[in-house]
């Protein structure tokens, strides 16, 4: 039978995380955002309240529906975006870790990249390269060479834009093992922090997401053992066997690894679009203008009407690539792409939106929605602008080789 009731664990899942970001994220929201630095904090709250660790992330990636992350993604981000990253800013890296790792690679990361409730740590996934951005065919200037006689991997390249860069405890890093293959196989490898040759820029200043750490990371000849080959050579060889016979994909193998990432991506801007939604409704009701509610102009109930039908479009879109990613249904049509570009354009448009709605009160710091339109803004950008998501969801329906 077809339904689209949640679970009662994913209601009590929903309820916990929603509890914590009324509780603890949004009354430190303001501060953090001016602080623009990593709330070291409210990670140990998190990890005390046993929202931040390996084990929840375990369970949350055991879901077989697929709806637990994006669940949960959406309501720490409904509290805040700068914070939510920072909290979740090493899902990617674990996702990562979870999909390709061995069992043994599992067991032995997964918990460095999380720590403990006395000392949190947080971990890194370092894909974008500084002039390639997610164009995955032109991802191939971060190399790794492997040495037989002392089995390790020596790295070089450097890697852009990576959330928790220079803080992180633990770095997932793709590179390019065969050159003449390009980056049609990225080879991915844990690094720990604090080895010879990694080092991190200096954290950029944001116009949103501020309290998020995001930096260029550097490698420079950095020796790993062998066994931070995520998944094994055998895995490695099976790949590049593989990419050798069909060199006519056009990279589509490795973009739909990446394409896996959006769902969870994507409900990040849903939960900040939902955010600045029910403080424009919650505002409309209450303003008086005229005599009356400022929600009985038919022009602002009509925008608030449009901009719940957009955020809920989108979270379908969400829930349905989450679930296809977790049930082994494939992406035939890019769907984890749609969900990506369109939850990332309601974002943009429903927090502005939102100000629009408050008028110059919604331009003003002493309102949140200047806030949440700042951290939208990213969702159009990060992990593929727009026209990457367009780029996948075009070649899957053509058929062809669009560039």
């Amino acid at each position: 039978m077809f339904s689209l009731d949640l679970s009662e664990e994913h209601h009590d899942l929903r309820d916990w995380v929603h509890g914590f970001a009324t509780d603890v994220i949004r009354p430190a929201a303001a501060e953090w955002d001016e602080r623009e630095k990593t709330p070291w904090p409210i990670l140990q709250e998190a990890a005390k309240a046993g929202l931040y660790g390996s084990e929840t992330m375990a369970g949350l990636w055991g879901d077989e529906t697929g709806l637990s992350l994006p669940i949960a993604h959406e309501e720490l981000f409904w509290g805040d975006g700068g914070i939510g990253m920072a909290i979740f800013g090493a899902t990617l890296a674990v996702k990562w870790i979870l999909a390709a790792g061995t069992a043994d690679q599992i067991a032995e990361w997964t918990p460095q990249c999380y720590g403990d409730a006395n000392e949190p740590r947080v971990a890194a996934f370092c894909p974008s390269e500084p002039h390639a951005g997610w164009d995955v065919s032109a991802m191939h200037h971060t190399r790794a060479v492997y040495h037989e006689a002392s089995d390790e991997w020596v790295l070089t390249g450097e890697k852009t834009w990576v959330t928790n860069g220079g803080i992180a405890h633990v770095y997932v890093v793709q590179a390019v093992v065969d050159p003449s293959l390009g980056s049609r196989v990225q080879a991915t490898f844990v690094i720990p922090a604090g080895t010879r040759g990694l080092q991190a820029g200096s954290p950029h200043r944001k116009h949103g997401l501020r309290a998020a750490n995001t930096a260029d990371v550097f490698l420079d000849d950095v020796r790993i053992p062998g066994a931070n080959l995520l998944g094994g050579p055998e895995s490695l060889v099976e790949q590049l066997v593989r990419a050798r016979e069909e060199r006519g994909r056009y990279g589509q193998d490795a973009m739909r690894a990446f394409e896996l990432c959006w769902p969870v991506v994507a409900a990040q801007a849903v939960g900040i679009a939902r955010a600045a939604y029910e403080y424009a409704l919650d505002y409309a009701k209450h303003r008086v203008v005229c005599g009356r509610p400022f929600i009985e102009n038919q022009s602002i109930a009509f925008t608030l009407a449009d901009m719940k039908t957009e955020i809920d479009a989108a979270r379908l879109l969400v829930w349905r690539a989450a679930w296809m990613d977790k049930t082994g249904e494939k992406f035939t049509a890019g769907e984890g792409s749609m969900a990506k570009l369109k939850a990332g354009r309601v974002a943009v448009w429903a927090t502005e939106r939102a100000m629009q709605i408050l008028g110059e009160a919604g331009y003003s710091r002493e309102y949140p929605v200047e806030r949440m339109h700042r951290d939208a803004k990213i969702y159009g950008i990060v992990e593929g602008a727009e026209h990457i998501p367009q780029l996948v969801i075009a070649r899957a329906v053509s058929g062809l080789p669009i560039k």
